[in-house]
């Protein structure tokens, strides 16, 4: 059975939701993992957008978060403040699901710049958005990212949003309530912090090796003692994500 890497990040994604978890969904790939969390294991997934949506029951894979299949069936809208203030900050958000270009070996994330300053990037990304406040009051968060050393850098080029910053301890300093990342999901296994905050990996997708990690990591990346091999994709996830969340590819048409 043939599936891309990123169906692969997907799937494996979307199996650490739990059923009853209320999960702070981003657009792309967390979109699809969260959508077919919901039609797998999780159907009572709570799904909340940023633009105001809570208890999302989308007829359809939503293509943004002001799509309107998110409204209707929900269990509420309100203000993009309520949702950020009184949900969020309050730790009503079981789960954040971030990305971006860079994560490094403490999990911050990295979507603002690419080399040189703020004022005078190689690349400017499009920056937070609501994700600098979700990696830092959701009660926990998981990190989606294919593994390469460009995007693995012992450390980012700009900090957008904390992981642990240099540290637990820090994080713990600095007032952040949430947990920080607890799982970075790439398309060779995954990655878990360790005692001090550290990524380190703890599992492998079939037919992947510590070597392609390590290679692809910008840091001597640590491997846990007990290195787990996670369960190969099935059948019924590949044909939900092909033939029910994203039948036109909109997400996963070439996607490597």
């Amino acid at each position: 059975m043939e599936y891309s890497s990123s169906e692969l990040m997907i799937v494996n994604a979307a199996r650490l939701l739990k059923d009853g978890d209320v999960v702070f969904v981003g657009v792309g790939q967390p979109n699809l993992a969260c959508n077919l969390a919901k039609r797998t294991h999780a159907p009572n997934l709570v799904m909340i957008y940023e633009a105001g949506v809570i208890g999302a029951e989308p007829a359809r894979l939503p293509l943004s978060i002001g799509d309107p299949t998110l409204v209707s069936g929900a269990l509420s809208v309100v203000s993009m403040y309520d949702i950020f203030a009184l949900y969020l900050q309050r730790g009503n958000v079981d789960v954040g699901f971030l990305g971006g270009a860079q994560i490094d070996r403490y999990g911050n994330i990295n979507a603002t710049i690419i080399g040189g300053d703020y004022e005078h990037p190689k690349v400017r990304l499009p920056g937070s958005g609501g994700a600098q406040e979700i990696a830092a009051w959701a009660n926990r968060c998981y990190i989606m990212t294919p593994h390469q050393k460009r995007r693995f850098p012992e450390q980012v080029d700009f900090l957008t949003s904390a992981g642990y910053l240099d540290g637990k301890e820090r994080r713990k300093q600095a007032g952040l309530r949430g947990q920080g990342p607890v799982v970075v999901v790439t398309d060779l296994g995954l990655l878990e912090p360790d005692e001090n905050g550290e990524l380190m990996l703890t599992a492998l997708h079939p037919g992947k090796t510590v070597e392609m990690a390590k290679e692809n990591t910008g840091w001597d990346l640590k491997i846990a003692p007990h290195l787990r091999t996670t369960a190969p994709v099935s059948e019924q996830e590949l044909r939900i994500l092909r033939e029910e969340l994203d039948p036109t590819g909109i997400y996963l048409k070439g996607g490597a």
